[in-house]
């Protein structure tokens, strides 16, 4: 018996302690780490809400890049990191459900080693021709292209930003579900498979947002977006599960995670305080130049990043793609 009462109050002074921690969090600045360059999605991202963060918690989020291996180098510090609730990840979708599928000697693992807090910014991909191509010039639709690679199976070449890139495993995805049989050619990034297409190298691309002011000037044209719904952009363009693909659904997304061990009432301040930054209009205003804004509970981003990782095996298996 006085055994059962130590212990309930060695539990009870824990749970006092670890609330006590909450309510006094942050005591000192909590640092973000960021797997890619400054300036990129991520990195402009993470430092928008970081800037919130500091203002509104009182202390310094600082943002930290450790650039390399599509996010890794990051990913991994941060799983090794103490579980005190002062080293964060701001990360894009391929760090948490592709790597560990492409990238055998990945020292961490997604799913097992990160709490989820919530994404902040999505954003598809959309799918374009040129149409000053004489080869794509009478492409109009999904439907189109579809045809067109039927009427010269393997013939067709398309652009992604590299071997495993998102963009990649877009159009790996259409041609499985179409029956198609295209030609992929990897450029180094995504900007430089945008070159690509308007140099007509290739006839297609899943572009980034950075193709809807070439697509509202003429020179790309927007076939189809890789979401689940239309973008607020090209409100006209339908999705590719609406030409006809149900189920299609692959998007680029920046979110927040914690070292899993992080004590909920740490991670449950730091997704309330995330999602008031994403919802204040000011900073929505900012993060817009970079996706959609779109936030979710812990439980279905969680949901989510599991849907995904194995949708996307599912692709580079089916593909046999490899790593650069």
């Amino acid at each position: 018996m006085q055994r059962t009462l130590r212990l309930l109050a060695i539990v009870a002074g824990l749970c006092v302690t670890t609330e006590a921690l909450a309510q006094k969090y942050p005591t000192r600045p909590v640092k973000i780490m960021v797997g890619f360059s400054a300036g990129g999605p991520v990195d402009v991202v993470a430092r928008i809400v970081g800037d919130r963060l500091s203002n509104k918690l009182g202390q310094p989020f600082v943002v930290e890049n450790r650039a390399g291996a599509n996010g890794m180098i990051a990913a991994e510090g941060v799983a090794r990191a103490d579980a005190d609730g002062y080293t964060i990840l701001a990360c894009n979708s391929s760090t948490i459900t592709l790597n560990k599928t492409l990238f055998k000697d990945a020292r961490y693992d997604p799913q097992g080693d990160f709490a989820p807090l919530t994404t902040v910014i999505s954003a598809p991909l959309v799918l374009v021709v040129n149409p000053e191509n004489p080869k794509t010039a009478d492409i109009k639709t999904v439907a189109d292209l579809v045809a067109a690679a039927k009427a010269a199976p393997g013939a067709l070449a398309y652009g992604s930003g590299g071997n495993g890139n998102l963009a990649h495993l877009a159009m790996e995805l259409l041609s499985q579900k179409a029956g198609i049989k295209l030609i992929h050619v990897p450029y180094r990034g995504g900007a430089a498979s945008e070159v690509g297409i308007l140099a007509q190298e290739v006839l297609a691309v899943f572009d980034p947002l950075s193709a809807v002011p070439l697509v509202k000037a003429g020179k790309l044209r927007a076939l189809a977006v890789s979401s689940a719904e239309r973008l607020p952009a090209l409100p006209d363009v339908p999705t590719v599960a609406e030409a006809g693909y149900p189920g299609f659904d692959i998007s680029f997304w920046v979110g927040f995670f914690m070292p899993k061990a992080v004590p909920a009432p740490i991670r449950e301040t730091l997704h309330r305080e995330i999602v008031a930054a994403a919802r204040d209009p000011a900073v929505q205003e900012r993060l817009e130049s970079q996706g959609v804004v779109s936030v979710l509970s812990p439980a279905d981003y969680a949901a989510k990043i599991a849907k995904e990782t194995t949708e996307l095996a599912e692709v580079v298996a089916a593909a046999n793609i490899k790593a650069e």
